[in-house]
């Protein structure tokens, strides 16, 4: 079976597709802005070669660029092109649900994968494939804790946070995590401050620098991922400003160099490539009647400088 491209100028998406045959099902996958960070490539890659090396699955890829209003295209083509299913990791997660519940009425099955859409939108949707990302917030408050309770500092430690892009499912609920664990774990942490990274290091690093100057103590950095955290990270080193604990909630290649550098303390472990394998194998499991949980999470463990050697380097 051989993989054939596409390519679709007139919405700058690529399509993917293998050779179809009486016995294919058509999965359309919609993506959210695949060339923001390594991890949303790597997502990509390992989607395609997963597609490519299942004869029974023909796949139609698709790449939002972070524009709600293109998703909401690409979910429309992908409906009247009547493909088997649909996965989508939406732009926006309140935004997608009219086109979520098209492809519902039309009868094909909705896969969300990675980030999550609004729960009003939970009627819609088939199952969500990825992380529990409440579950990974609430992760990075305990690997922060943990660091401020050996340096003796958890009665009086002060935090910032970088979130990601204002809207997105996953920068909330990695947020929620952390705001509701940090006061359980760390009652006498004072979170100072929350500002939005967008997912982006470069803003990051801006959000960093205006944090060291209005505040001359800062003993914490929560990031929604490593990508963030290591903007906020340059911030600090060009500042001058040693000794503050760095935690984000995806480990990146960048966040894991950072860790065995002894500058960024420690994450949350996900796999782009698990990720994406679990989603098609979702969509393709739904297609096939198999039972499938709602909430298909796959494990994200914590990751520190003490524990980095039980785990390879990021690819992404």
């Amino acid at each position: 079976m051989k993989m054939t491209i596409t390519a679709a100028l007139a919405c700058t998406t690529a399509m993917f597709g293998v050779v179809a045959s009486a016995e294919t099902m058509t999965i359309g996958i919609t993506q959210n802005n695949v060339g923001v960070d390594s991890y949303q490539t790597t997502y990509e890659r390992a989607f395609i070669a997963a597609a490519e090396a299942n004869p029974d699955v023909n796949a139609i890829v698709l790449d939002a660029g972070g524009d709600v209003a293109r998703q909401l295209a690409q979910m429309e083509d992908l409906i009247q092109q009547q493909v088997d299913a649909i996965i989508i990791w939406p732009t926006n997660g309140e935004a997608v649900i009219p086109a979520v519940r098209r492809a519902h009425s039309a009868g094909i099955p909705v896969v969300v994968t990675n980030s999550n859409i609004a729960e009003q939108g939970f009627d819609f949707i088939a199952a969500f494939s990825g992380p529990d990302n409440v579950t990974q917030g609430s992760r990075s408050a305990e690997i922060m804790c943990e660091r401020f309770t050996e340096l003796g500092i958890q009665d009086e430690a002060r935090v910032v946070q970088i979130s990601g892009q204002p809207g997105y499912t996953t920068a909330i609920e990695r947020q929620q995590g952390f705001d509701e664990r940090l006061p359980e774990v760390c009652p006498n942490v004072t979170l100072v401050e929350t500002q939005p990274g967008n997912w982006n290091r470069e803003r990051s690093q801006q959000v960093m620098e205006a944090f060291l100057i209005q505040y001359d103590d800062i003993d914490g950095v929560y990031a929604g991922d490593d990508n963030m955290g290591v903007g906020a990270l340059n911030a600090a080193r060009a500042a001058g400003r040693e000794g503050i604990t760095f935690v984000g909630a995806t480990n990146f290649a960048v966040g894991y160099d950072a860790m065995a550098e002894g500058d960024y303390w420690g994450s949350i472990y996900q796999s782009p490539v698990d990720d994406a394998e679990a989603a098609l194998q979702t969509a393709i499991d739904v297609l096939n009647g198999e039972e499938v949980p709602f909430l298909n999470y796959f494990d994200t463990p914590k990751i520190t400088q003490d524990n980095m050697g039980d785990f390879t380097k990021p690819v992404f």
